[in-house]
């Protein structure tokens, strides 16, 4: 929690549930992560937060957008985004979406199927085009890799067709998985696809960009290697697999530009046992899975809870939120403990809940507000 946001809560006391965010933080964040990797280019994953305030500060500092939806690409020509500074990276597009962005004006695309592909030559002629390739999610907390990518081999074959078909066939890119813990998997994802770059390039193809995607970590409960640390390993492998000729780097960091600068406020609801002498109690706050803490799903990103009564005993506890649905449970498995003190009332704090918290909230499941937003 940054000092600023420890005073907002402090003078202002929100309504619960409530997500404050430092754009301050956000830029400090960007500003660490270009020092990191300063030959890539940042375009910021729009998804984990596109709230005007956050695209707003990007776009002064010079960051380019990777939009998911057409309406991201318009979130982002709102807060002053020029075209040219957004990629159109979800390979799963409408053509309508293609058309509408075509006509604004963007001019880069992702795709990982023949089908796609074909999408955007109708629709998109002439854009520059990138293929994401299939790698390991080891080491991911939130891995990506069954859904998106396809095979060096395919790759290779669209590539080739995308020329044909009048497209410009400007790269590739892969995703390690978000929340990578391992610097190693994007040593080994560049690797990959270096072969197929290189392979590409003999074959004809002028080939000029490669995509690193995203998946920079925060931390949550337990330390990750710090960015610099990804910088050189990516830098490392980069030099290993191009020498001197190095193509264009592209980055696509979400989390790790908003999520440490993001708190969610919420109040205990209620602190229960299941039966007299069950030693886990059940913590329910008034915020859960489906009010935005999506992410809990397999208890895959595991927030820090800071309380009043932090440096007190402690027990454990099953953490759930307050909706009458059975899957509505965030951490059952994970071995929190927390204050014997808590009760009804209190008010917690999950900390580094910047990125995808606001865009996952349901809109009135059982009635509840998707959570009040604070950009300060």
């Amino acid at each position: 929690m940054t000092p600023k946001i420890a005073r907002f809560l402090a003078d202002q006391l929100p309504a619960t549930p409530c997500l404050v965010v430092d754009v301050d933080r956000v830029a400090e964040n960007f500003r660490a992560l270009r020092a990191a990797l300063p030959l890539a280019s940042i375009y910021y994953a729009v998804k984990a937060n596109p709230a005007p305030q956050v695209l707003e500060r990007l776009v002064a500092l010079g960051s380019r957008f990777d939009a998911a939806g057409i309406e991201e690409v318009e979130a982002c020509f709102a807060a002053g985004a020029a075209p040219s500074a957004i990629s159109f990276g979800n390979t799963i597009k409408k053509a309508g979406a293609i058309a509408r962005a075509h006509a604004a004006g963007v001019d880069l695309y992702a795709f990982d199927c023949a089908e796609e592909l074909a999408k955007l030559a109708r629709h998109a002629p002439g854009s520059r085009v990138y293929c994401r390739i299939m790698v390991e999610n080891a080491g991911a907390d939130w891995p990506l890799s069954r859904k998106f990518g396809t095979d060096v081999a395919t790759a290779r074959a669209l590539m080739l067709r995308a020329g044909e078909l009048g497209l410009d066939p400007y790269g590739l890119s892969f995703h390690v998985g978000s929340q990578q813990t391992d610097p190693a998997s994007y040593q080994l994802a560049i690797g990959r696809v270096a072969m197929l770059f290189t392979d590409l390039r003999d074959a004809g193809v002028d080939l000029r960009m490669v995509n690193l995607g995203g998946g920079f970590p925060v931390r949550y409960r337990d330390e990750v290697p710090g960015i610099a640390t990804f910088g050189h390993a990516i830098m490392r492998a980069m030099t290993r697999a191009f020498g001197n000729d190095l193509p264009e780097m592209v980055i696509e960091p979400g989390r790790f530009i908003v999520g440490d600068a993001g708190v969610v406020s919420t109040e205990v609801v209620l602190v229960s046992r299941r039966t007299q002498h069950d030693p886990v109690r059940w913590v329910y706050l008034d915020i859960g899975r489906f009010g935005g803490l999506a992410e809990t799903e397999g208890e895959a990103i595991r927030y820090r809870i800071t309380t009043p009564h932090d440096g007190g005993e402690t027990g454990p506890v099953t953490v759930a939120g307050p909706t009458c649905d059975g899957a509505d449970v965030l951490y059952q498995r994970s071995n929190y403990r927390l204050p014997t003190a808590l009760e009804s009332g209190d008010r917690v704090e999950l900390l580094a809940a910047g990125a995808y918290v606001s865009t996952y909230a349901s809109q009135r499941f059982n009635g509840f507000a998707p959570l009040a937003e604070h950009y300060i």
